[in-house]
């Protein structure tokens, strides 16, 4: 029941990413948590057009048609929070809230989506040739997950097999088709947004405060929330806090 919250997962997760969210967030609103294409239970196909991320917005927007929803609150984290900021963007009629957990617009010049673009194909080679357990081995280890070294092993593991469970196709397309290098670049069209917008960013994790604190100076109605005691993944890290903030 309530005004629809359609919730977007991030690259290598899937809907069961907002799981422990649902017994709250269901008190208030009517939960839309789709696999994005490529992940979880959504198909994997080999054309890489069907991953740009314009194309993953319209998907977005056939599923609510066919659902009859008119609009939605949205959230996204990371990836989903490009797909959500792409779909707010293209279809600014459909979003009435829109919340971005650790997320960007994309790159700002030609050169920084070139070389992304490059260290992305090489990671999509690297998936199709090694497969999705070698991929994930070396995914846990970067930088930007370094503040979760410290969760329980219990829940490590989940997050693990979670991503193991992935096809490798459809994370190697996903990062030819959506990845940062592959998007269009949102940084000149943020002052088209005319919704409320909530940035979310964990203190830990440098990278994405600073450009949190960017986009929050174009975006109109713009509110920015540092989390203490996280890094990239609040939802993980920070649970509680998070599902608060976002009730």
């Amino acid at each position: 029941e309530g005004f629809p919250l359609l919730l977007l997962h991030g690259f290598t997760g899937d809907s069961s990413t907002w799981t422990p969210f649902c017994p709250v967030w269901g008190k208030h609103s009517k939960l839309i948590i789709p696999d994005i294409i490529g992940h979880g239970e959504t198909e994997s196909p080999g054309d890489i057009n069907r991953y740009k991320i314009e194309s993953a917005a319209e998907d977005l927007i056939l599923l609510l048609d066919q659902l009859g929803i008119e609009q939605v609150d949205l959230l996204g984290y990371s990836m989903g929070g490009r797909v959500a900021l792409t779909l707010a963007i293209l279809y600014p009629e459909r979003v009435r809230k829109l919340i971005l957990e650790s997320a960007s617009p994309g790159l700002r010049t030609n050169e920084e989506r070139l070389q992304r673009r490059m260290k992305d194909a090489e990671l999509a080679n690297f998936i199709n040739d090694q497969g999705v357990a070698a991929f994930v081995d070396y995914w846990e280890a970067i930088p930007l997950f370094s503040s979760m070294s410290s969760l329980p092993d219990s829940i490590k593991k989940s997050i693990r097999e979670q991503r193991l469970s992935n096809n490798a196709q459809g994370l190697a397309n996903s990062l030819l088709g959506m990845g940062t290098g592959s998007q269009a670049s949102w940084w000149g069209k943020l002052d088209l947004l005319g919704c409320e917008v909530l940035l979310l960013t964990g203190e830990k994790d440098e990278k994405f405060c600073k450009i949190a604190e960017r986009m929050a100076e174009d975006i109109r109605k713009a509110s920015w929330i540092v989390i203490n005691g996280c890094g990239h993944a609040i939802h993980v890290e920070q649970k509680e806090k998070f599902g608060t903030i976002v009730s």
